[in-house]
Formats: structure tokens, sequence, C-alpha cells
């Protein structure tokens, strides 16, 4: 669970303790996986000392019963979390100078509580980086995970298309694949949002769907994905409903085009922003550079977007075991949007995609 690599670190950056407060994080060093909504969760990691999560009494049994084979810790909601947990790191070490946080996720509340409880310690040193950088490279077995979420969001694919008719709205379609989800296949949880957009509606990357119907001859844009074993996949096709006219059909073409091309350059060796620039290029050559208004990719493991970014100004050298996103997209204010999405592996020799989902244009007949 590369505990031993963070403890490395510990000792490495003199830091004596690593105080993990982001759940997604937890999960990754333990197999551990909770939301404590308002209450306390948190992983305490020694540099010389074993481990333990701390969490909840309403969650001290399931976390004892999953992967974890550490000590938990657990507080009554009438107790002072903060001051058992001060306890049980004094009963471990007496090293308590030098903290390491995760800067992006402690809250300034929950730091103070902690400060309080330590007040000659430091917290200064920012433990996210490292994190970041470990979670770059994905183990086979994480691997296996992001490829049955990515099944998983081709089966989401085929029930979107199949719910397309005259009248329907976007919220329909979307809940109609969320459901079958459920049903057919056991998700209880989608990765984000499933975004549905239809006409026009497509043309704002991030809008989700609403009550607008889908109507004959329009492009419909689906983003979508699902939580597999603890792993999220992130995909997005779009489709013709009806007839596409030639101006529909030469944006489709131009971005299908560019990802296929930033597929086929992703392996080891080149840069994130040369990945960019691959698909940006050949958009921009066609005449629509200016609706790409998105970086190429993200990174996806346990989050569904995590780093790095596949953007122009990162100069990242793309190594074998690195997952993200290659989703360019073309976005025409008032008129479509079409997005092709696929998330994938950085393998020896190239890139390996998760999700399947056929990319020439699919056109669905008009049906009432």
């Amino acid at each position: 669970m590369n505990l031993d690599k963070l403890q490395q670190w510990l000792q490495d950056s003199n830091n004596d303790i690593a105080y993990i407060s982001n759940p997604i994080t937890i999960s990754y060093f333990t197999g551990y996986s909770m939301d404590p909504h308002e209450r306390i969760f948190a992983l305490l990691v020694f540099k010389d000392a074993d481990p333990f999560i701390f969490c909840p009494a309403l969650n001290v049994e399931e976390a004892k019963n999953s992967e974890w084979n550490g000590d938990v810790f657990g507080y009554l909601d009438s107790e002072d979390p903060w001051e058992l947990i001060a306890d049980n790191v004094r009963k471990r070490t007496s090293d308590t100078h030098t903290w390491a946080i995760e800067k992006d996720d402690l809250s300034v509340a929950h730091y103070q509580y902690l400060r309080g409880e330590f007040p000659n310690a430091s917290f200064t040193n920012d433990v996210s980086s490292f994190i970041e950088r470990l979670r770059l490279y994905k183990m086979p077995e994480e691997i296996k995970k992001l490829q049955g979420a990515g099944a998983e969001a081709d089966f989401a694919f085929k029930i979107g298309f199949d719910a397309i008719r005259t009248g329907v709205t976007e919220r329909s379609i979307a809940g109609q694949i969320d459901y079958q989800l459920k049903i057919q296949k056991g998700v209880m949880h989608e990765s984000f949002e499933t975004i549905v957009q239809a006409g026009k509606n497509a043309a704002n990357p991030h809008l989700g769907p609403t009550m607008n119907t889908v109507q004959p001859n329009e492009l419909v844009l689906f983003d979508l994905g699902t939580m597999h074993d603890g792993y999220a996949s992130d995909s997005s096709r779009t489709v013709a409903y009806g007839t596409p006219s030639d101006k529909q059909r030469e944006i489709y073409e131009v971005d299908r085009e560019a990802q296929q091309a930033a597929i086929e350059a992703a392996k080891p060796g080149i840069t994130a922003e040369e990945l960019d620039s691959v698909a940006r290029d050949i958009i921009t050559k066609a005449g629509y550079g200016e609706y790409f208004i998105h970086r190429l990719g993200h990174g996806i493991g346990k989050n569904v977007h995590e780093y790095p970014s596949i953007v122009q100004g990162n100069d990242l050298v793309l190594e074998e075991g690195m997952c993200f996103s290659i989703e360019p997209g073309i976005y025409i204010p008032g008129f479509a949007g079409v997005r092709i999405e696929d998330c994938g592996v950085v393998t020896k020799d190239g890139f390996k995609t998760f999700t399947h989902t056929d990319k020439d244009l699919k056109i669905i007949p008009i049906r009432d």
C-alpha cells in the first residue's frame, strides 16, 4: 500500500509525523474507504513507529475488517477527537516536533485544533506533492480496476444511446444510465454527475443535464464514468441523432482525428505539453482552435481528476504506468459541441485505453 514509501519520505525529509486527512489518500494507503461527513477521519504515519487510523466509533469495526491490518482508534460524538488523537500519538512516539500535512485538503479549523494539541510543533511541511507523485504511477492491480471502470462506462454509453428519442430530456437519459448501471451492473456510485447534452447545450462543456429535449438532427454529447472498486472511469462520446449537417460532420471528424493522433503519439518520452500540441495543432489547422478551450487531459485513478494535467506549459515527461485522459473538444456557442474522450495507461511502447466504444460517428435513427 506504499506506506513504506511514505515512511521513508518522512525520514528523508526530516519529518516526524504525517497527518493524512483526505479520505481518498487514506484509502490509497490503507485500502479502507469511508465518507466521514462532518466527523474526523485521519491516518497518522510516523517515521519510526506503526501508523494508525483514527475515525468515528461508528466506523471502527468496519475499518478493522477492511484490508487495513494496523491499529484503529475511534471516538464518540461526545468526546474530543483532537485530544484522543494527541494521546494516541504520544503513546507512539516522543518525536512530535515536525509534522507534514496535506495543505490542499486540511481545513484551517482542523489545523488549528491539531496545533492546539501540539503548540510547539511545526506544521509547515506539505506532503501533498509527494503523494501526488506517488499516485502518478499505477500498479498492475490498479490498472485492472481502472479497466473494470472503463468497461462499466462502455455499458453506460450503450444504455444512453438506446435512450435517445425525440422529445426526451437530457435528465431523463442521464437518469436511465444511472438506473441501469445500478440494477444491471451493481454500480452504486458514478465518478461524477452523468452528463448528457443535446444540440447547442453541448457547446458548454460542463453544463450538467437539463430539461432540454433532444430534437432531430442534433449532436448529443455524453460524458460519464463510474467508481469501480475505488477507481474511476471518465469517458465521452458524441453521437448524431438523425442526419448530421456537413458542419456537424466536419467538427466531429476534426475532433476524432485529433484524439486518435494524440492516442497514437502517447508513449514514454513525449512531454505532456507536446502531447497536448499534437491534438491542438490539428484542431487549430482545421480552423477551430479558438473552440478548443480546455487542456487535452487529466490524470485518473482513485480520483476522477488527478495529476498530471496534459496541458501546454507542462514539461513533464510521460512514463510507463501513468494514467490520464485524452479528450480534445470543439465547442461552438449556439451551434454544437463535440468531445471524444478515453482514459488509458502509458505502456512501454504506446497508450492502452480503458474504454472501447466505437468512435466512428454513430448515427441514431429518429424515433418517437
